[in-house]
């Protein structure tokens, strides 16, 4: 007899997009709540809460009040620049989706002529690559589904983005102006905004995969190899959309970042963000559409990835052959619990406790992973208890592995606490309430020189700690279930997206906030608060890049398992010549494609650079505050750029296992996935973990909270210039090609999973006659 999941079938099919749906409905309630804050100028604005209760400890008055200052004309303001990042966010997503909507055509395309060629666009069935006596549908229709598949993902990512964008563009203003009255009140609004996303965007791709993976099912029946093989297209879409939004995103921001902050701190010596500063529009709608959007872009996709190299390597295991749809279904039950359990952590920061001082508020964000990685664990307990048989078998590169259904367990929790520890590392590494920042800082006496080669000596050492979690993840979970255990690993790791993303656009919207009070000219006290709420994010925002490296790791592992599989490769020979040269060019390929990223910032930089010095030194009263400088022009700078730039280091990611499989094989391409995953994650925990204490010493020896700290400062002095030039150098480092690193190694893993039929049936074309 063979076992069972103890849940049945019916109630997996409800349970799945109930959860689903929940989170979508908490996404909505928490947008709702946010949107009672007020930007208009009729009867001021409405605490957070919708009461004039003093929660968080504080009373309702405002700082205005307190001070006398003109309330009614500071809302209009903000109100006025939140419409203007608004509008430059939006106008800039959409450029850049045009473009990305050809690509997405153009590779659609792609997908349904090189699969539906592996057959010869044949409409008759096949036999089945695992088992011969059956068969299987046509080579055709796995084209038509996985084409299908790939634009779902892609559209499903974009949608993501840009959703995300608009909520951090509505919550920045309504963040500042609750500021006035207390900073747990600004926290409470930033967090639920975060929160938005996270669970839309979680929610969201849940729902999408498994509606999409119910209607292939209808065509396919107990074809279940084909069924999945094509969902990998779900996986490709995600990704490659978020190539291109990271790349785009993060040119945009870095150009006006460095633009803004050397002429504007180094040589005009005025505050960031000040309203003067004719990049500084730019900037702002930067943060929405790199840390946010493009951020946004990349998370989802790490999560339809790892959920498809789950469920392509279960559906030709014992799940798959049994038809057991619940087990088949284990992955999307994680992710399932994952709503659910980031649900109730939410509550903690947003109801059961209040933040009532600035240095409660760093605390109150790493308190969310701890709470969330806790009870994540007795939920993955309960899904793999009540979703899994007690025994069953796993595809392992040619045999079946038999797995207890506790040992599955154990893979998805070495997955969940390895981000955990990935986590606590990266905030180690770039807070600056440790020495590593403390001691970055400190190296800015002597100058610029030294404060880079501290910070890159702390990136390099960063990476250790991460890899050896990384590593210990990939052993365990092998050990116990093969490339099943590490996809589930990837997905326990991914499994609190939902709390991991709103903590991570926490920190862009409040950055936005802090800079719309500086340019509304707003009380010194309210920007001394969103600059605790910011430097609080800096260490978040790292600590999600920290998570999204970590589990592409993963995912990129799992992927290459599922693609050797498939490509009909049983073990990869690195002594033979074929893997050798495939090994040495993947390592090769993050140096090339951080060097397309980094230049292509450099280059943006500089024209935003000479336009900002252009319009201070032609505007007459722009220095004295009389005139008001061209933000337009500083805008378009950094659109044109970005969108120009960001299609060549696409393409080499994008063509790279489209060239190497064709003309080389899948030995070669093999080598490729294996040389790039291991060299792109050292470099992208070191460049992320770099800009991260480069940005948060500047914050550090700015916000002159101890006497070490007073005695580098104050702003303008010498040291806090040569940390400006530190943080400058580090943010192309830390928001374009860190991040964008996770995407090239995973991407091009999934992408050579998709064309593996192709690559096994017609690759390899040099070697075939030479």
């Amino acid at each position: 007899m063979v076992a069972t999941a103890f849940l049945p079938e019916l109630w997996t099919e409800i349970l799945v997009p109930v959860c689903a749906v929940i989170g979508i409905a908490f996404s909505l309630l928490q947008w709702f709540i946010v949107s009672r804050v007020k930007v208009t100028t009729d009867g001021g604005a409405s605490s957070s809460g919708g009461s004039n209760n003093g929660k968080n400890g504080y009373g309702d008055y405002l700082i205005e009040e307190e001070e006398g200052l003109n309330e009614q004309s500071v809302v209009a303001k903000c109100a006025e620049i939140q419409t203007a990042i608004s509008e430059g966010a939006t106008s800039f997503l959409f450029t850049e989706y045009q473009y990305v909507g050809v690509f997405m055509i153009f590779f659609a395309a792609v997908i349904f002529v090189f699969l539906g060629s592996v057959e010869g666009f044949s409409t008759k069935n096949k036999p089945c690559t695992y088992d011969d006596t059956k068969t299987c549908k046509p080579a055709l229709a796995t084209a038509a589904f996985s084409t299908i598949a790939f634009v779902l993902g892609a559209v499903t990512s974009v949608l993501s983005g840009f959703l995300g964008m608009k909520i951090a563009t509505y919550a920045n203003a309504r963040t500042t102006l609750e500021a006035r009255k207390s900073v747990g009140k600004a926290f409470i609004v930033a967090f639920r905004s975060g929160a938005v996303m996270g669970f839309l965007l979680a929610a969201s791709g849940l729902l999408v995969l498994y509606i999409t993976i119910n209607v292939f099912k209808i065509y396919y029946g107990d074809d279940w190899e084909g069924l999945f093989e094509a969902i990998t297209g779900y996986g490709l879409g995600g990704s490659s959309m978020a190539l291109f939004g990271r790349v785009g995103g993060g040119i945009y921001t870095k150009a006006a970042d460095v633009g803004a902050d050397l002429v504007g701190k180094i040589e005009r010596n005025i505050p960031e963000d000040d309203p003067r500063n004719p990049a500084v529009i730019a900037d702002n709608v930067g943060d929405n559409v790199g840390d946010i959007a493009g951020m946004g872009s990349d998370l989802f996709g790490s999560y339809a990835e790892a959920s498809c190299a789950a469920l392509v390597v279960a559906s030709i295991s014992s799940f798959g052959i049994n038809h057991d749809f619940t087990a088949m279904c284990y992955p999307l039950l994680i992710s399932s619990m994952g709503i659910v359990v980031c649900l109730i952590t939410t509550l903690f920061a947003t109801d059961f406790f209040e933040i009532k001082a600035v240095n409660q508020i760093e605390p109150a964000l790493k308190n969310q992973l701890i709470i969330s990685t806790a009870i994540m664990t007795v939920g993955i307990a309960i899904v793999s208890w009540v979703g899994l048989p007690s025994s069953f078998t796993i595809f392992n590169f040619g045999a079946q592995k038999v797995v207890k259904n506790w040992q599955l367990f154990l893979c998805v929790c070495v997955g969940l606490w390895a981000g955990l520890i990935i986590g606590f590392v990266t905030e180690y590494y770039t807070s600056n309430a440790y020495s590593p920042v403390q001691d970055v800082a400190d190296s800015c006496r002597t100058g610029a020189a030294t404060n880079v080669i501290f910070g890159l000596a702390l990136g390099y050492k960063s990476v250790i700690i991460p890899i050896f979690a990384i590593a210990a993840s990939i052993f365990v979970s092998f050990s116990f279930a093969a490339m099943y255990g590490v996809a589930v690993a990837a997905l326990g790791m991914l499994s609190t997206i939902a709390t991991g993303l709103a903590i991570d656009a926490y920190g862009p919207i409040s950055d936005n906030a802090g800079g719309i009070a500086e340019m509304a000219g707003m009380s010194h006290r309210i920007r001394e608060r969103t600059d605790a709420l910011d430097a609080a994010g800096n260490t978040t925002a790292a600590i999600g890049k920290g998570f999204a490296i970590g589990s592409a790791a993963l995912v990129s592992l799992a992927l290459f398992g599922a693609f050797v599989s498939r490509a009909g490769v049983h073990t990869v020979d690195v002594l033979t010549p074929k893997v050798i040269i495939g090994l040495l060019v993947g390592a090769m390929l993050p140096y090339w494609f951080s060097a397309m990223t980094m230049k292509s910032v450099g280059s943006a930089a500089l024209k935003m650079v000479e336009e900002v010095r252009r319009q201070f030194n032609t505007i007459p009263g722009l220095m004295e505050g009389t005139a008001k400088p061209d933000y337009a022009t500083c805008v378009k700078i950094s659109t044109d750029a970005s969108i120009k730039e960001m299609i060549p280091p696409g393409c080499l990611v994008m063509l790279t296992p489209l060239i190497v499989g064709f003309f080389f094989g899948v030995e070669t391409l093999s080598g490729v996935l294996a040389g790039s995953l291991v060299s792109g994650v050292q470099i992208a925990i070191s460049a992320s973990n770099t800009g991260g204490a480069w940005d948060n010493a500047k914050k550090y020896i700015e916000a002159g909270v101890s006497e070490h700290a007073k005695s580098l400062g104050p702003k303008g002095s010498e040291p806090h210039k040569a940390a400006v030039i530190g943080d400058t150098i580090g943010d192309p480092l830390k928001d374009t090609s860190g991040p964008s690193l996770n995407i090239l190694i995973k991407l091009m893993a999934v992408e050579s999973l998709v064309f593996a039929p192709f690559f096994a049936t017609h690759g390899g074309i040099l070697f075939k006659y030479f």
